[in-house]
């Protein structure tokens, strides 16, 4: 829906003065700081117009108006300033925080940075890798029950316990992760999934069904991290009214740090994105909290996307001054990772 520009003028200054200070917006106050030449009863009007379309809402009957999410997503998608930053000067100041340590304590700091600069809370889902296996061994723990040993590129090592039908003798176990070794290392279990199928009927099925139990549990070891997301300032959260007013909001805030589900879906949706992502609450069905917006971007390591980066705050949130952070961030980060080794 088309705004003229007398309404699109109005609406970004109503949102800028209500992120500034929470409070509803009148028609008088508007008259001043638009820098329009209107009367209070056509501004009334068209605060009228702008309530019917959506835009604005009246928290009471005597009182101004404030944005909903989708006057948010006008505002940020079409009105919206961005403050320009001194790149240069940012990226000095940030150098050792991002230039140093290993891969893990890099992106932790940048969460840090994040939260630092925008005074939320600041969170970074870690590098997906990809499910690539140098080696694989078979240890017989006990009648079917194997120890599955999966060794990738780097020299990670990673375990799964397989729950068998049949009671592998050791030296079947040997023959089947020398078959593996040979035919498939290096490769993805991905890759081995689709090969198996047309290599394996030459096998006994007793022998492919186990190289099938390690491949899916190879694929669900290589996948599995626990630190998929590292959150940092989860406490200024606290501190912001609009997020923490009543106990139902603490407990909604509680959740998504204490689970991540939710924030892991909205950062993999980032990931297939290109440059920032603004995520408004009652707008998003993937922000799990309707005063909440969360500003992404994705990073990438020697060009390659591998992750997201973002700040969570209050819908409420100065977007032209987190916007820039967060840009700025994922471009530093992609030059750190792509500059650290392992």
């Amino acid at each position: 829906m088309q705004l003229d520009n007398r309404a699109q003028t109005l609406l970004k200054a109503l949102v800028e003065r209500y992120i500034a200070d929470g409070m509803p917006v009148g028609s008088r106050e508007l008259s001043k700081i638009s820098g329009l030449d209107l009367s209070p009863a056509t501004i009334r009007n068209v605060m009228a117009d702008l309530e019917e379309m959506g835009f604005v809402a009246s928290p009471h009957t005597s009182a101004g108006r404030v944005p909903t999410p989708r006057g948010y997503r006008v505002f940020v998608d079409t009105l919206l300033t961005v403050q320009s930053i001194d790149e240069s000067a940012l990226e000095s100041k940030l150098q050792n925080s991002l230039q140093t340590g290993s891969s893990q304590k890099i992106i932790s700091n940048a969460a840090q940075i994040l939260s630092s600069l925008s005074e939320f809370a600041g969170i970074v889902m870690t590098p997906r890798h990809e499910s690539v296996f140098q080696q694989i061994d078979f240890l017989r723990l006990s009648e079917k029950r194997i120890l599955l040993v999966i060794v990738s590129p780097s020299g990670d090592v990673q375990n799964r316990l397989l729950l068998t039908d049949v009671d592998y003798t050791p030296s079947q176990l040997i023959q089947a992760a020398n078959y593996i070794n040979q035919n498939y290392g290096g490769l993805s279990f991905d890759e081995v999934r689709i090969r198996l199928q047309g290599e394996l009927k030459q096998l006994r099925d007793d022998m492919t069904r186990l190289m099938q139990a390690a491949v899916e549990a190879g694929s669900d070891a290589m996948n599995d991290n626990s630190d998929d997301v590292v959150i940092s300032g989860e406490r200024n959260l606290l501190s912001v009214s609009d997020l923490s007013s009543n106990m139902v909001s603490l407990r909604q805030l509680f959740d998504l740090f204490e689970q991540k589900t939710s924030l892991m879906q909205l950062l993999d949706v980032s990931n297939k994105a290109t440059g920032v992502q603004i995520f408004i609450g009652g707008e998003s069905k993937l922000v799990p909290m309707d005063q909440m917006s969360v500003v992404t971007s994705p990073y990438t390591v020697n060009g390659k996307v591998v992750g997201t980066l973002g700040v969570i705050g209050p819908t409420r949130m100065a977007y032209e001054r987190v916007i820039p952070i967060v840009d700025i961030t994922a471009k530093l980060l992609s030059n750190a990772l792509s500059h650290t080794p392992g």
